[in-house]
């Protein structure tokens, strides 16, 4: 299948050959793209009333920001002190939550001022994180996800993501999408896309060749999933990738050619 933006194809990748994957591709389209900090080392992604909250890594350069959508021009910024690398994001209400990769502790801010209001311990390592509105769901590049109480900030439990009979290791940034977890795959170009309560892997979404050959020299792995609630858009880039993409899910058996 191909998807066409504007003057140039894009190959939709599916699964590598010999994979032992029981999960089938899922279609996707490119609705538009928009403006993203090249120097962004993304680490976690979330929308909402029409900014972005990113959370950047890298120690010495990790962030938290808050991101106009439509121009990609960071409107608020906080610098993590040296000692953390940022890692995955979640909005809470009226707090932000921002998880670190091996300090075992995360923050919680005040989403309008981006005040630190406390901190939590965390036992893993921290990779990405999301909520279905009720828990905390955590990655730490395992295949294991966890279910976090956010009253006290304890496992309550745990599932292991399986794609069949096989564990699907490196689960990184989270989002949670109608019911479903979206995960990206450390270092793959591929988004798994994960019932929660079993860790069934349901689909997969292979989102290779989206950037020109140029803007991938420059750019390194795809990593960061938001989700617009009210309007049914979900929103995907990577560390140090100059572009944002909106995609729109496609119903198996649908065609993927779209218009500029």
């Amino acid at each position: 299948m191909l998807l066409v933006l504007g003057v140039r194809t894009f190959g939709l990748q599916g699964p590598p050959a010999g994979s032992s994957s029981t999960a089938p591709a899922c279609g996707f389209r490119v609705v538009r793209t928009y403006p993203h900090d090249p120097l962004a080392y993304t680490q976690g992604l979330q929308y909402e009333d029409g900014f972005l909250y990113e959370s950047t890594g890298q120690y010495g350069s990790s962030s938290l920001r808050r991101v106009e959508l439509e121009t990609g021009k960071v409107l608020q910024v906080y610098n993590l002190p040296g000692q953390y690398f940022g890692e995955g994001l979640l909005i809470w209400g009226s707090r932000l939550v921002q998880l670190t990769w091996t300090s075992g502790v995360g923050f919680i801010y005040d989403k309008a001022s981006f005040k630190l209001e406390s901190q939590f311990r965390i036992s893993t390592e921290g990779w990405g994180i999301t909520s279905d509105s009720r828990q905390w769901i955590l990655s730490d590049g395992t295949s294991l996800l966890y279910f976090m109480d956010p009253k006290n900030q304890k496992i309550a439990k745990w599932v292991e993501v399986k794609d069949g009979s096989l564990p699907i290791k490196n689960l990184n940034e989270l989002e949670y999408i109608q019911g479903e977890v979206f995960a990206n795959i450390w270092q793959e170009d591929r988004i798994a896309r994960i019932q929660p309560e079993s860790g069934k892997v349901t689909g997969w979404l292979y989102l290779g060749s989206l950037l020109t050959s140029a803007e991938q020299s420059r750019a390194d792995v795809l990593n960061g999933i938001a989700y617009d609630r009210d309007q049914n858009r979900i929103f995907i880039t990577g560390k140090y990738w100059p572009r944002l993409f909106e995609i729109q899910l496609i119903p198996p058996g649908k065609t993927t050619r779209i218009r500029k």
